[in-house]
């Protein structure tokens, strides 16, 4: 593999850098529970994970207006309050940020997640460490993927847009990459591509597909 000029590297947070899963099906069930919907399968409540709690809650159930802000505000309650922390870093992601802190190579988070979740989670895990950057979604739901990375790529200041990575697990973090015109590389680990979603990262285009996160060094020429 050719050896790859990135001058930043920006990472989705769930199903990327930590295994989110446990704490958003918990809260999920909550509020599926609360508001009487039928309740979906475990593999069903996974796809939830990942995109805007918008988007899943209306795209499995079908509800709108009122009713989806109850269920989906009711959701981040339970979630912020109680569930956020239900979470596990993936194995080798912390030696991936250490091995492109050596290097100089500046770091960003890039999620769905709201601003205040992405902070809490990410700098309870440790991931403040290597970046202070961290950008997630506002209240509303309002900003897409492609929003989130172009405020990184401007606090960044960084080159051209070739010389960005985003790295994600899902259509949605490819599509964003593809909207705002920065390199993408899949990992297999998380939720869209590969173990859970069964999205296919081949419709996207990509730098690269990993099933580990230390596997990524092989776009900047080590561990070949």
């Amino acid at each position: 593999m050719e050896r790859q000029s990135f001058e930043a590297v920006l990472f989705d947070v769930d199903g990327t850098i930590l295994d989110t899963s446990s704490g958003i099906v918990h809260s999920c069930r909550e509020a599926i529970e609360k508001y009487g919907l039928a309740m979906p399968s475990e593999g069903e409540l996974l796809k939830f994970i990942g995109p805007p709690m918008e988007w899943s809650m209306e795209n499995h159930f079908g509800i709108t207006g009122d009713r989806l802000k109850e269920v989906v505000g009711y959701f981040r309650e339970r979630y912020a309050k109680f569930n956020l922390m239900e979470a596990s870093a993936y194995d080798g992601i912390y030696d991936l940020f250490a091995f492109l802190r050596e290097r100089g190579i500046p770091t960003a988070i890039a999620t769905y997640k709201k601003q205040d979740y992405a902070e809490r989670i990410c700098r309870g895990f440790g991931f403040g460490e290597y970046t202070d950057l961290i950008y997630g979604s506002d209240y509303e739901g309002k900003l897409t993927k492609a929003d989130i990375i172009e405020l990184c790529i401007a606090k960044l200041g960084a080159g051209s847009r070739d010389s960005i990575l985003m790295v994600g697990d899902s259509k949605h973090d490819a599509n964003g990459a593809l909207k705002a015109g920065v390199k993408f590389c899949g990992v297999s680990y998380g939720f869209g591509f590969g173990r859970f979603g069964g999205e296919d990262i081949n419709e996207w285009p990509h730098v690269g597909y990993y099933d580990t996160p230390m596997e990524i060094a092989q776009l900047f020429g080590v561990g070949q």
